[in-house]
């Protein structure tokens, strides 16, 4: 059965031990997708500007997100927060990840030459209020 926890720390830890690089800033929230007591996915915020917030989603396994934490990870920024955007980074490399935010409505907006961990590019990814599907 699927469970959404809201859970920073927690989803923060899981993140980092599949290998995402996110520093845990104060302020920091957290939604995770737990199925049978154990996380499959989750999502973090932060960066709150009052327009904008910055948006960390990964998972394990090919079934990690679902419809349901996808409505709650853009119910947060979008009526909750009242952003106006959520921006995301994908190092350039990781080709899985900026097919998964593309599909989800992001869009390209800047590149940052050699600002990943390896050396390459970030991509910076926008999704606006209005082309947001989820909510």
């Amino acid at each position: 059965m699927e469970v959404l926890v809201n859970d920073a720390d927690r989803v923060w830890h899981f993140l980092k031990d599949i290998g995402v690089p996110v520093m845990y800033s104060a302020g920091m929230q957290g939604i995770g997708r737990e199925i049978d007591g154990g996380l499959v996915g989750g999502v973090l915020y932060e960066g709150w500007t009052q327009k904008n917030i910055f948006m960390h989603c990964a998972g394990r396994g090919k079934r990690w997100v679902s419809r349901k934490l996808l409505q709650a990870a853009f119910a947060y920024p979008f009526e909750q927060l009242k952003c106006d955007r959520v921006s995301a980074w994908v190092d350039d490399s990781n080709e899985d990840s900026k097919r998964f935010i593309e599909n989800i409505g992001f869009k390209r907006e800047a590149v940052l030459k050699g600002a990943a961990p390896d050396g390459g590019n970030v991509i910076i990814y926008a999704l606006w209020r209005e082309d947001c599907r989820f909510i």
